[in-house]
């Protein structure tokens, strides 16, 4: 949510802002309806001390026998407590339209953040590994012969309908690996705290992280009123909802390995085959709650933290800069990891790291005590994929994919394998 007070300072670079996002120019209804609101407040209030007044008066009227007067007085409180409460009421519904407004605007990019309508203009900016080359044409990973039997869409479908799939055997156990791989490094080796977290979230904690009220379609309620979340961005993040922390304690590196659900109700007809894109999947996924001063540090050192994994993997992968067309509603800037795919012939995201500035913590209410005393800030949020672990199975097993059919899997994987680093053509682990 933004700052009132800075779009009164400077409507003129909130708008531009907006339209370097490419949306229309909204400084002008807010600041009318903030006006509105701010007379109404301030009509009560002097309506209020003009019933004080002839309240006092009443009193006297009343102590020199001056029935007339005491009646015209008493007279006076009645209606201007009337006027009150009717302005007050006003005042009222023009506070929740405009916390509506400002609710359902995308955060501002940073200054930095190139210009573009979609991620055909989002800008590259690290390579690394070279994609494998093979002397036999690859498959996509549910081609693959080892996993055919064991990654079963069509089970699924009978369970659940469509972008639904049933993981055995061996592909299960790699699925269970690699998250296991990621939460342990990211604990180990980045200091990120393991937290394990509901899936089921109050509506206001939604609306804390910005999926409410805008992007409801994107998630699934249930007949109680929670939201599974589509990420536990939403649980980690609003672990200090309506909280003032100490300075101190910041920041609050977390990390959490959950299901996740989404409706993907804007990708009807995208990615249908294969695992890529399902309503039902887990991801490991990092949130830091931060000082001010240190949002963008955080960012550079989050980003690196995904990178990592996939370096650790050995999996080819690059990172682009989302330019304003193609970043998400709740970021300031935001850096896509993408992974190869031999299976595709191209990069496919993997991770988005974000950085939203005091935008959710506007929503959330959260904010910290300054060590030196004053008055509590904002805190700044930032979450990331930490991985998607579905698409991190796709990668291993296309990017280890043999002539013969078996996989060769990554070093770091073994030890959670017992030891074996092959699947084998037939579906067996050796």
């Amino acid at each position: 949510m933004h700052d009132i007070r800075a779009i009164r300072e400077n409507p003129e670079a909130f708008d531009a802002a907006l339209k370097r996002l490419g949306a229309a120019p909204v400084s002008a209804d807010i600041l009318s309806l903030d006006e509105t609101r701010r007379a109404r407040i301030q009509a009560a209030e002097e309506a209020q001390a003009e019933q004080n007044r002839a309240s006092k008066q009443v009193g006297a009227a009343k102590a020199k026998g001056d029935e007339a007067e005491f009646e015209r007085l008493r007279a006076l409180v009645a209606e201007t407590k009337s006027r009150i409460a009717g302005m007050q009421a006003e005042a009222g519904e023009l506070d929740k339209k405009l916390r509506d407004l400002l609710m359902s605007i995308p955060n501002l990019p940073l200054e930095n953040v190139p210009v573009g309508a979609d991620e055909n203009d989002n800008v590259e900016i690290k390579r690394w590994g070279t994609p494998p080359s093979f002397d036999f044409t690859p498959v996509e990973h549910y081609e693959l012969p080892g996993v055919k039997p064991l990654m079963d869409f069509a089970t699924a479908a009978k369970l659940s309908g469509s972008r639904f799939v049933v993981l055995q055997g061996a592909v299960a156990r790699i699925h269970r690996a690699l998250a296991q791989y990621m939460i342990d490094t990211h604990v180990d080796q980045h200091g990120l705290t393991e937290t394990w977290t509901p899936v089921l979230v109050l509506s206001e904690m939604m609306e804390g992280t910005g999926q409410l009220p805008k992007f409801g379609d994107d998630s699934y309620q249930t007949r109680e009123g929670w939201w599974l979340i589509p990420t536990s961005e939403v649980p980690l993040t609003n672990t200090v909802n309506g909280e003032v922390v100490d300075e101190a304690t910041l920041p609050r590196r977390m990390v959490a390995h959950s299901q996740c659900f989404r409706s993907e109700a804007g990708s009807a007809g995208r990615d249908t085959a294969g695992m890529l894109r399902q309503h039902q999947f887990e991801k490991v996924e990092m949130v830091s709650i931060t000082h001010p001063d240190a949002g963008m540090a955080e960012h550079a050192r989050m980003t690196g933290c995904a990178e990592a994994i996939l370096e650790g993997l050995g999996l080819p992968y690059r990172t682009v800069v989302l330019c304003t067309g193609d970043m998400g509603f709740g970021a300031r800037i935001t850096h896509d990891i993408e992974v190869w795919l031999p299976g595709q012939q191209t990069y496919r995201e993997i991770s988005s790291v974000s950085y939203c500035g005091d935008f959710q913590a506007r929503r959330m209410n959260a904010r910290f005590r300054p060590e030196g005393g004053g008055k509590p800030e904002f805190v700044h949020s930032l979450n990331g994929s930490g991985l998607a672990v579905g698409r991190a199975l796709i990668a291993v097993l296309e990017n280890g994919q043999q002539a013969d059919g078996s996989v060769r899997l990554p070093e770091v994987l073994h030890h959670y394998l017992g030891g074996k680093s092959l699947l084998r053509a037939d579906g067996i682990l050796e």
